[in-house]
């Protein structure tokens, strides 16, 4: 497993459908060694601090995997590292394979898997497709968030390596299998619950789920 790229990007304002929207999702490749710290990566940052950034949610990594499909799904050919705004571009780890609470080794720094990505509108900004959303979504490639254990720097060519894993944890594939097409709903959420290393956010969402099937259930 292997870091194939860095990527940051301050936030900028762009014109969005005649209106002005802040957005960090502009990420560029960075050569060298990056400083990664609690809250993310040197010369990186999110605008909307609401829903993005924080502990939980301090870097986001995306298989370079996927790139292939999307350049045949969306038959484009001029995508560079960060093009789904991600932090971290990585090689031999997959929604299928990392779960919920993975713990892992990036150079000098150790990071924790949260949660998925939920992708938001301004996906549709940085790909100029307003489709991209569902599409992503409907993919199940979302890459996953990650809390920052140990402070330290990166770069590209670090080696990945996972140091551990809980067991009885849900994989990234199997909650989004479980958030958005129903598969083994119940059952998915209450092990991720169980995870004390899911965020904050996914938490909330997932027993508000759980408490409103119980009800329908009687």
């Amino acid at each position: 497993m292997e870091l194939v790229s860095v990527n940051c990007g301050k936030p900028r304002r762009v014109n969005y459908q005649g209106r002005l929207v802040d957005t960090g999702i502009f990420k560029n490749p960075v050569e060298g060694s990056v400083m990664m710290h609690e809250l993310g990566l040197d010369g990186d940052g999110q605008a909307d601090l609401r829903v993005h950034g924080g502990l939980d949610k301090a870097v986001y990594a995306y298989p370079y995997e996927h790139y292939a499909f999307w350049k045949g799904e969306l038959e484009r050919d001029d995508f560079t590292f960060g093009q789904f705004g991600e932090n971290l571009t990585t090689q031999g780890l997959t929604e299928d394979d990392v779960a919920i609470g993975d713990v892992l080794q990036i150079g000098e720094a150790e990071v924790e898997v949260t949660q998925p990505r939920s992708p938001c509108f301004k996906l549709a900004i940085r790909m100029e497709r307003p489709d991209i959303v569902k599409r992503f979504i409907k993919a199940g490639r979302s890459g996953f968030y990650l809390r920052v254990l140990r402070e330290g720097p990166v770069a590209k060519g670090d080696a990945i390596t996972r140091v551990r894993r809980v067991d009885d944890v849900p994989t990234i594939r199997q909650l989004l299998d479980a958030y958005y097409n129903g598969v083994d709903r119940l059952a998915t959420y209450e092990r991720a619950i169980a995870v004390e290393a899911l965020s904050q956010s996914w938490r909330n969402d997932l027993v508000e789920r759980l408490v409103e099937a119980r009800g329908q259930h009687g």
